[in-house]
């Protein structure tokens, strides 16, 4: 691997003290994913770290990235915690009250996804988790026709904007490193990703609790995200990547690694809408989420996410102007949906089901392509 990983750049002493205060350990038994682990406070002025993140973003599509010794990043560190602070109190309002809020009847994926409402693997099986996805086209004043949210999110609207910005500030500075390194003219990247234009970007709080220890199941099924750019925020183990044949040792089939939470750093991860820009170049990993690991599994688990998508009316095919970015080959169709239609396709796809049996669950499953 042409880049150092977290197994690499520091030792485990170094790693362990990283660990987040007042939580069960993480295990040192279970395979750990080879994730390149970068900073951003080098990124602003070293070339050597721009590179890596390059090579991140083709080998695997997800690194660390240490938020330290940063302004910036110390200030999306702080509103990070509050937000995690802002997740039990959101989910304390309880599920019949959250239920209102679930938009997915008006064909919109934003609001609240209740427990157990998608289906996770090739079983039928449903999640274990829920979560609220909170637009940013409506609190950042951008949507013309808002949807309605629970007072507490509105009350913290100062934080939840605050986020948004700054959050989106580290996308575009990630973008931009991906644009230098594609040879694309300059802002490329940037401009199909503008926050003040509507967007299905979000931010999601996730709610995972523990699980039976004789019933562990999938929380999250296999998948890759939708749009390009995720920064996400986790303290519990069980976010798991299945590392491609090429990170595999020799002789190995590929088997899932779970992603240690790291204090001090978040999780970013590219998606499709980045290997559609660069015809495959760049790569989006498949990766799921489990039970935590060991003393971790009692623990309910919160995580915190940013999903930067293309804004809607983006087209979702290879750019031009690029010597980097392979040719279509010859014969080659590229789809040609926008970012809007493609993002509620895929969001949408594994939600209705109400009222399915198991047989109809596992046979949509199949033919969401998820299972592969």
């Amino acid at each position: 691997m042409a880049t150092e990983t977290i197994t690499q750049t520091a030792s485990p002493a170094q790693i362990d003290s990283l660990e987040f205060p007042n939580l069960p350990p993480f295990p040192s038994n279970v395979p750990i994913a080879p994730l390149h682990r970068l900073s951003l406070s080098k990124l602003r002025r070293d070339a050597t770290e721009s590179e890596r993140l390059f090579s991140a973003s083709k080998d695997l599509g997800f690194f660390y990235l240490d938020l330290r010794q940063d302004a910036e990043g110390e200030r999306l560190l702080d509103e990070a915690d509050k937000l995690f602070g802002l997740g039990p109190q959101l989910y304390d309002l309880g599920r019949e009250e959250l239920q209102k809020y679930d938009y997915k009847s008006l064909g919109s994926y934003m609001g609240y996804k209740g427990f157990g409402s998608a289906i996770v693997d090739e079983q039928g099986n449903l999640d274990r988790n829920e979560f609220y996805n909170i637009p940013k086209d409506d609190f950042l004043g951008i949507s013309k026709t808002p949807f309605a949210h629970p007072r507490l999110l509105y009350d913290n609207a100062p934080l939840i904007q605050d986020y948004m910005r700054h959050a989106h500030a580290l996308v575009s500075l990630i973008l931009d490193h991906l644009n230098t390194h594609l040879h694309l003219p300059p802002h490329t990247l940037t401009s199909l990703h503008r926050q003040t234009e509507i967007s299905g970007d979000q931010i999601r709080i996730v709610k995972s609790p523990p699980q039976p220890p004789s019933d562990l199941k999938t929380a999250l099924g296999k998948h890759t995200d939708f749009g390009s750019i995720t920064i996400l925020f986790n303290r519990i183990g069980g976010l798991q990547i299945l590392p491609p044949p090429s990170l595999t040792p020799p002789g190995r089939e590929p088997e899932w690694t779970y992603v240690k939470p790291l204090q001090g750093h978040c999780i970013v991860n590219l998606g499709d809408a980045m290997v559609k820009f660069t015809n495959g170049l760049l790569r989006s990993n498949i990766h799921r989420v489990v039970s935590p690991p060991g003393e971790q599994a009692s623990e309910t688990r919160y995580s915190l996410v940013y999903f930067a998508r293309p804004e809607d009316e983006v087209v979702l095919k290879r750019l031009e102007g690029s010597d980097v970015i392979p040719p279509l080959q010859e014969g080659q169709e590229e789809e040609g949906m926008n970012s809007k239609e493609w993002i509620k396709l895929q969001a949408m796809r594994l939600r209705n089901t109400q009222r399915m049996t198991p047989e109809e669950r596992k046979k949509l499953w199949e033919e969401s392509g998820r299972g592969t």
